[in-house]
């Protein structure tokens, strides 16, 4: 287990996208496509025998030195490292860049990189806000389609329904994988730690889906063979990291002040449907339905059926939380929007909660372990 987990922080501390390279170099022909966060329909990159990879920054492995003079002050790290990668040569192992609605910073840096690089194939996906309406579903079935279009002529091969179907199977396996493991660290939080599974998930973002499935049945298996003893720590639900990811060291302290971290929304990506994808009929139907009737609740995705703050609540209840930290990135205006409608209903609900702030590029966490600490011995001795 210690050499997997070592693998995994490796993998997705490296900027330079050695997988992404060594892929290419075993498929000739093949072509990868890096997405942006939060979300992306993956199985139609997949079934164009392209390699889909998530792209979440550079975290603390690259200074910024040239992205600065592209945006403004009060921007995310991680679209400056994101522009900084490219802008020094990183994201040469690409031939595509995507990006979908999450917030007006992430669609500026879609068409940023269009203009400083027009030879990649760069694009946006519109995804529906009001996913009630009747029109919905035709419309992004209509979006995933010209997608489908775009990287065929990008490929130079048809997309045919049977390859999307097949990607369909091989996706819902692992996200049922990631499920039962999500599932099962907030059973045992002592056995399964958030950091473990947290570089174990976000790993899969740099390898194909089969390679990450066969990854995580390995760590399934070492995991039932661990001898862990319960730690005397308060069961909390980390609520607002779904885009820009918090440093691995702030996810350890975390945990090392008191925390079981039995839910969270790190890599929301990777396991954005609560249930399967349908495998038959049209897919990309399948593929636009599921978006709208299956999707997990997000801060960048708008359901006016079911309430946020609400279903921040039914998360905190089926996990038995006793309180949510809300991990926010700063000048992140999707999750501060959200936190003031998250602060009343918790209040509401007598659920006490912690707000903090990180950015990507943090390594000095000394304040914030003073107050995670300090909210932990509140919470035991009240």
């Amino acid at each position: 287990m210690d050499e997997l987990l070592r693998r995994c922080e490796e993998i997705i501390r490296d900027v330079n996208f050695t997988t992404v390279r060594r892929w290419k170099a075993e498929h000739p022909d093949g072509k990868a496509i890096a997405y942006f966060p939060v979300y992306a329909p993956v199985e139609v990159i997949a079934a164009a025998e392209m390699l889909p990879v998530g792209l979440h920054g550079a975290g603390d492995q690259l200074e910024l030195q040239h992205a600065d003079a592209r945006f403004g002050s009060f921007i995310c790290s991680i679209v400056k490292t994101t522009l900084e990668l490219g802008l020094t040569g990183h994201l040469a192992p690409f031939d595509g860049l995507l990006f979908s609605s999450i917030c007006d910073s992430a669609r500026n840096l879609c068409f940023v990189l269009k203009r400083n690089f027009p030879q990649l194939y760069v694009d946006f996906l519109h995804l529906p806000h009001n996913v009630a309406s009747a029109s919905s579903r035709e419309f992004l079935r209509s979006e995933y389609a010209r997608l489908k279009a775009a990287l065929e002529r990008l490929a130079e091969r048809r997309i045919e329904d049977e390859q999307l179907r097949e990607m369909i199977v091989r996706y819902n396996e692992n996200r049922r994988l990631i499920r039962r493991l999500y599932e099962w660290r907030a059973e045992e939080p002592h056995r399964i730690r958030a950091w473990e599974l947290y570089v174990l998930v976000r790993a899969g973002n740099f390898l194909p889906v089969e390679e990450h499935t066969a990854l995580l049945r390995q760590a399934q298996e070492g995991f039932a063979r661990r001898q862990a003893k319960p730690r005397d720590s308060i069961r909390v639900l980390v609520e607002s990291a779904f885009c820009e990811q918090p440093p691995l060291g702030l996810i350890r302290l975390l945990e090392e002040a008191g925390c079981y971290i039995v839910e969270e929304d790190f890599t929301l990506g990777r396991r954005w449907f609560s249930e399967d994808i349908p495998a038959s009929g049209d897919p990309l139907w399948a593929l636009a339905e599921s978006y709208l009737e299956r999707s997990v609740v997000s801060s960048v995705r708008h359901d006016g059926r079911r309430p946020r703050s609400r279903a921040l609540i039914e998360k905190v209840r089926a996990r038995r939380a006793q309180a949510v930290i809300f991990l926010i990135a700063k000048f992140c205006e999707p999750a501060y929007f959200d936190y003031v409608l998250f602060k009343r209903e918790l209040e509401r609900e007598g659920i006490p909660h912690l707000l903090l702030e990180f950015e990507e590029k943090m390594y000095t966490f000394e304040r914030l372990q003073t107050e995670v600490e300090t909210f932990v011995e509140a919470l035991f001795f009240e």
